[in-house]
């Protein structure tokens, strides 16, 4: 690539997976002057999108001949396989690279990569830390695996829709770091959902102990970030689905009995966001604070 080519690269930036995430990522590149495409399977979903100046394509392949950058966030390993049959099945671009945001099997992403390395296609394993609240605000970390070279050139665009991009060195080790940071936030959400539950129960204002609690050596992210939400006991919009949740949950109990480690903590934790999932699917995982609640025999966090 010449000087002068790889200073334009990428002209264009397909998104494909408009979802929580995959919006919040096109409407960052579209701030930040970049020449987006995105694409959905759900039709109204992109609409929705493409009404805040995204431009619309009409399949995944067209998406893909149209950008020199792919940016994938899918919610299933089904989903990718049949996004990159799509872009193995469109017109090539010289350098192209597909960068996959999402939470899925490392088989599953392995085996894509070396499909469309078979093709000359280089694909990057960045899966995102954060919240859909953290995704609107630009305040994402992404862990970054894969090619070095397809990396440097990728770095300027991870800007425009992240504070930081971590390098982590060969295909695959962003999601083992994401599997890992995950397993931190089942654990840490839920005791942010248990220590709430306790100071109501034993007669403190929940807002005023959150806020305190946030401020000290017991403070952490989901406190921060969810907490908020268990003390309001208002869980829409989600910015993570507790029924999402499930499947990256699976995804950690798997990973962590292939490498052999022990996860006592995170065990606790499964059959609680099992049983908020039953009757609160579609509200976010902050609602893990209901089913501690049920099993205290409360139902709120307010007075």
């Amino acid at each position: 690539m010449s000087a002068a080519s790889e200073e334009n690269w990428p002209d264009s930036i397909a998104v494909i997976g408009l979802g929580i995430m995959g919006s919040a990522v096109a409407r960052h590149l579209v701030a930040a002057g970049r020449d987006v495409i995105g694409f959905d399977t759900d039709a109204p979903r992109a609409q929705a999108v493409a009404e805040r100046h995204l431009r619309l394509a009409a399949s995944a392949a067209a998406a893909a001949a149209a950008a020199d950058l792919l940016l994938t966030s899918l919610p299933t390993e089904e989903s990718l396989d049949a996004t990159v049959t799509a872009v193995l099945g469109a017109r090539r671009r010289p350098k192209q690279v597909l960068v996959e945001l999402s939470t899925l099997s490392l088989s599953s992403k392995l085996s894509q990569c070396e499909r469309l390395a078979a093709a000359g296609i280089a694909m990057l394993d960045t899966p995102i830390s954060g919240t859909g609240a953290q995704a609107a605000a630009g305040d994402l970390v992404l862990y970054v695996s894969g090619d070095a070279e397809a990396t440097r050139r990728c770095l300027p665009v991870f800007s425009d829709f992240s504070h930081r991009a971590i390098c982590l060195g060969v295909f695959g080790n962003g999601t083992k770091v994401k599997f890992i940071a995950n397993l931190l936030v089942a654990v840490h959400n839920v005791a942010a959902a248990e220590a709430l539950s306790l100071g109501l129960r034993c007669g403190l204002d929940p807002a005023t102990l959150c806020d305190v609690l946030a401020a000290g050596a017991g403070q952490s992210r989901m406190l921060e970030v969810r907490g908020p939400m268990m003390v309001r006991d208002i869980y829409e919009p989600p910015t993570m689905k507790l029924d999402v949740w499930q499947k990256d949950m699976r995804l950690i109990k798997a990973f962590a009995e292939e490498s052999g480690a022990a996860t006592p903590l995170f065990d606790t934790t499964i059959p609680l966001y099992r049983s908020a999932a039953v009757s609160h699917g579609l509200k976010d995982t902050a609602a893990v604070r209901l089913a501690i609640d049920g099993l205290a025999g409360s139902d709120s966090l307010e007075h």
